[in-house]
């Protein structure tokens, strides 16, 4: 982690620079290739940190994993009212002091030499075992479904409010309602989570995608109902994030959990943000910045399919 974050900072810098396109290309490529490797190591070490005695104890995940919203949610707030008044011409700046933050924090980490692995029992399946059960492999789907339902909140959210004439503080003002409610969820999710299965959970978060996305797209000149839909988070977003991350923690044995929040963050955020990103251009080129959040909509459909399947096994 600590090599990771000090590439990633080094990476960044390059956006201080007037590249053409292929210089921003590889400096953001480099970048992002060591951001996103710390997410599985991070998540693997934690879950690795919190379980008890094999067990995923969620208040314990939640409690930790609310500073990491906690950090975004400052850092809209101030971005958003800083942008607002100096413009964007400081957003180098700004991703490269968040980095060196994130360099500050790992180095003064303890180390951990037994977080992230266990002792293999030879009575454990291996990855490929794990992957070829369909409980695994449509969990993956949700998770992919799902998330690329987020990416259009994600990439074209403030573009979208932008586009309808909202402020730069207002926009911020929304991520902000999203990521207070999304840190009360992990808060308190060790009261909320065992009331009902990790699987029932998930179905829950993709039907209430598809809620969110759908008001989203036909509401969005209303700033009331925009800040009711964003309450949604707290379920779409860290319910669901919770909830895969105790299943994976579930189904992988100790050896592959690495491996097994390895693929949740490349196939949840890495495969998404790519068919999201130029999928995503070319719909709003073609349809308008509204179609993106019905093609969302029809995207958490499809994760609600999934996570039903999921569910049918877990009822079993």
């Amino acid at each position: 982690m600590r090599h990771c974050a000090v590439a990633a900072t080094l990476a960044a810098t390059g956006l201080w620079f007037e590249w053409r396109i292929w210089g921003l290309t590889l400096s953001l490529l480099l970048m992002f290739l060591h951001t996103s490797a710390m997410m599985p190591l991070s998540e693997a070490a934690l879950a690795h940190l919190v379980a008890q005695d094999g067990h995923f104890d969620v208040k314990r995940y939640g409690r930790v994993r609310l500073w990491g919203s906690l950090g975004f949610l400052v850092t809209v707030v101030l971005a958003g009212s800083w942008f607002e008044h100096w413009g964007m011409g400081s957003f180098p700046y700004w991703v490269v002091l968040t980095l060196l933050a994130v360099v500050a924090s790992v180095m003064w980490m303890p180390e951990q030499p037994h977080a992230t692995s266990q002792k293999h029992d030879a009575r454990d399946p291996d990855v490929g075992q794990v992957l070829a059960k369909p409980v695994v492999r449509w969990l993956f789907g949700s998770v992919f479904w799902h998330v690329l339902a987020h990416v259009a909140v994600y990439a074209f959210f403030s573009l979208y409010l932008d586009h309808l004439g909202y402020s730069k503080t207002i926009i911020g003002g929304l991520w902000a309602v999203s990521v207070m409610c999304e840190i009360a969820w992990f808060m308190f999710q060790g009261h909320w989570l065992p009331r009902m299965g990790l699987a029932t959970w998930l179905l829950w978060a993709a039907a209430l995608t598809v809620l969110r996305m759908g008001l989203t797209a036909m509401g969005a000149t209303s700033l009331a109902l925009l800040i009711l839909v964003q309450t949604l988070h707290a379920i779409t977003f860290a319910a669901h994030h919770t909830v895969c991350i105790a299943l994976i923690h579930q189904h992988f044995p100790a050896e592959w959990r690495g491996r097994g929040q390895a693929l949740y963050a490349v196939i949840g955020y890495g495969l998404t943000g790519v068919i999201a990103g130029a999928g995503g251009g070319m719909v709003v080129e073609r349809l308008g910045l509204e179609w993106i959040f019905w093609m969302a909509a029809m995207a958490g459909g499809m994760a609600a399919y999934c996570a039903r399947r999921v569910n049918a096994v877990h009822e079993q």
